[in-house]
């Protein structure tokens, strides 16, 4: 039986976006470890993926006919698990065991802790875009319906196996195959351009054979707008651009590379949550 996709109206998302960067500070503080910077900046694309644009089903996370999202940059694994949690994949309590000892949320997702929507064990950079290059072209031989969908950090395209996924993928026409690109300039060395300059990432990825598309990453009408054109397109994989600020939402911190890979005390969390309920 076909899934239908839950639409959602743009207050929603922007209610459901909040919820999760909440959620997101919450656990880092009780975990008192992680990465916050890029998990908080996420939030808005995971909310657009799960709650508009994903074919999936939290009471059923193996139907073989869902999308399959793999979360390459695996250290921003908080916004994967508040959106889940948020999605009703699992209760929300758990949030609160974040890295703790025997918790099925680690640090970077772990297919063998048996958390549900989880589809394959992540976080050494680089390697994402090749599982998903192999999941879309194994739906594509068996005629499968499912899309495959891989999130990537700006700073770990520095890893040069992306280019050979990139390559594989447009080779094989997997037009069922859409890349999302953090683009937030920020990496745990500093800023990009700084540690290794990626740019010019559209004549890169066109060049490569993909399609690319850069939207703003905050705003829910470009990112709607953005998947929209993925889908139509045809005969080649897509890669969204999505132009991001590092620590979205709390504002003291936004554009801060520092705070790529620390948790806020539950102090500063208690600041944080009031700056995200302030926040536009």
């Amino acid at each position: 039986m076909t899934q239908p996709k839950k639409i959602f109206s743009i207050a929603q998302l922007t209610e459901i976006a909040r919820t999760i960067r909440i959620d997101i500070v919450r656990s880092l503080a009780e975990a008192g470890s992680g990465h916050l910077g890029g998990s908080l900046d996420l939030a808005d694309i995971f909310t657009v993926l799960y709650f508009n644009e994903l074919k999936h089903d939290p009471e059923n996370p193996g139907w073989e006919e869902r999308d399959y999202l793999i979360l390459s940059i695996g250290h921003v694994a908080p916004v994967l698990y508040c959106t889940l949690a948020n999605a009703g994949y699992f209760p929300k309590e758990e949030l609160m065991t974040l890295r703790k000892l025997g918790s099925r949320l680690q640090g970077h997702p772990g297919k063998d802790k048996g958390l549900p929507g989880i589809e394959c064990s992540t976080g050494s950079l680089g390697q994402g875009l090749s599982i998903a290059t192999g999941l879309a072209l194994s739906a594509l031989h068996d005629e499968r319906p499912n899309r495959v969908f891989c999130i990537l950090g700006d700073g770990e395209l520095q890893e040069g196996q992306n280019w050979e996924a990139a390559m594989s993928a447009a080779h094989y026409r997997l037009d069922n195959l859409t890349a999302v690109v953090d683009r937030n300039l920020c990496q745990i060395d500093g800023y990009t351009h700084n540690v290794m300059n990626i740019d010019p990432l559209f004549k890169k990825f066109s060049s490569f054979g993909w399609k690319p598309i850069v939207c703003d990453g905050h705003d829910f009408h470009d990112l709607l707008k953005a998947f929209c054109i993925a889908a139509e397109t045809k005969g080649q994989p897509s890669v969204i651009i999505a132009q991001t600020t590092m620590g979205r939402g709390v504002a003291s911190i936004e554009n801060d590379y520092t705070w790529h890979g620390k948790a806020p005390s539950h102090e500063q969390a208690k600041q944080f949550i009031d700056e995200i309920l302030k926040s536009r």
